[in-house]
């Protein structure tokens, strides 16, 4: 196999780390967003009992308009580190760290 070869193969194995943080900082945020959102909609006595727990891990996240933008942005951080993290942890068990 020829340098350029290794390189190109090297290459196509490393995963973009920030890209995995971006996409699991989007997924996460938006997937607490929309659950908050649609039981702000759907209203109620006890409007999202279980998903207000989430107050104790996430402080100022309730389940309102407001908390819904709140939850957003602390599940982005928490999914952009752990996407971060799988994806350097990858690239370093797979030997493709370094440029």
């Amino acid at each position: 196999m020829s340098s350029n070869d290794q390189e190109l193969a090297t290459a196509i194995r490393r995963l973009n780390a920030r890209a995995w943080g971006w996409a699991f900082g989007l997924i996460s945020g938006l997937g607490l967003f929309v659950a908050t959102a649609v039981l702000v909609i759907r209203g109620g006595p006890d409007t999202g009992a279980h998903l207000g727990l989430l107050s104790v891990f996430l402080p100022g996240y309730n389940v309102t308009w407001p908390g819904a933008f709140i939850g957003f942005v602390y599940m982005f951080v928490i999914g952009y580190g752990v996407g971060r993290l799988i994806g350097s942890v990858y690239n370093m068990a797979s030997g493709t760290n370094q440029r």
